[in-house]
């Protein structure tokens, strides 16, 4: 019952800000050593009918990945989609319920739990703490921090860190550890620099796989 409730309000969430969504949405393109992704990701207060922030906050991240040893059968692309709804009051001073469904290769995940959102000109800090709504359920952790402060009139610093960490509640899941940093140059809507994502995944012997190169990221 949660789980058809939560992907439920979610879809309706979605549809109904559709105007929203799209609005100033950025996209990165990475292209690694091993790897070349595709990543849309922002977050939004939806709007008042006086324009002013509501207590309803929306992040939506949509991802893609190529490996570059594809083969038919074997690495194959990687996708995965993120909704989620959180309701901010003042009175919790950044944190936040918080619903979220992602839906990657393997399935679809709903999950509840607390988010914190900290939003400035040249600051950001995201991230929650969320438990899937399932049996054996894993434990996401993500933080995303974002920092742009100003070089010259035109030009400001770009540096994103991001880590994605999920715990299993249970021996038949492994961990699964993921690292992305990204250090450039801003100017106007576009971004462009170095970045690194580092990605681990086991139990007791851990599989390393670290991903580096340059991107570009534009704002539409």
């Amino acid at each position: 019952m949660i789980f058809r409730s939560i992907i439920l309000f979610l879809l309706i969430a979605t549809f109904l800000f559709r105007g929203v969504a799209v609005a100033q949405l950025p996209v990165e393109v990475f292209g690694g050593d091993k790897k070349s992704t595709m990543d849309f990701m922002f977050f939004r207060y939806f709007k008042n009918k006086d324009k002013s922030n509501s207590k309803l906050l929306f992040f939506k991240r949509n991802r893609a990945s190529i490996d570059y040893k594809m083969t038919k059968t074997t690495n194959l692309p990687q996708f995965g989609f993120t909704e989620a709804i959180s309701f901010n009051d003042k009175k919790f001073k950044g944190f936040a319920p918080v619903a979220v469904l992602s839906i990657l290769n393997k399935g679809i995940y709903p999950k509840i739990g607390i988010q914190y959102v900290k939003i400035r000109q040249d600051f950001t800090l995201f991230g929650w703490t969320v438990v899937e709504t399932l049996n054996n359920p894993n434990i996401d952790l993500f933080i995303l921090a974002r920092y742009t402060p100003k070089l010259t009139d035109e030009l400001n610093l770009y540096t994103q860190f991001e880590i994605l960490n999920n715990f299993p509640t249970t021996e038949m899941n492994n961990f699964n550890f993921i690292q992305r940093f990204r250090l450039g140059l801003k100017r106007n809507a576009f971004q462009i620099g170095i970045g690194i994502d580092l990605v681990e995944n086991g139990r007791t012997n851990f599989k390393n796989t670290l991903n580096t190169g340059g991107f570009l990221r534009y704002e539409f």
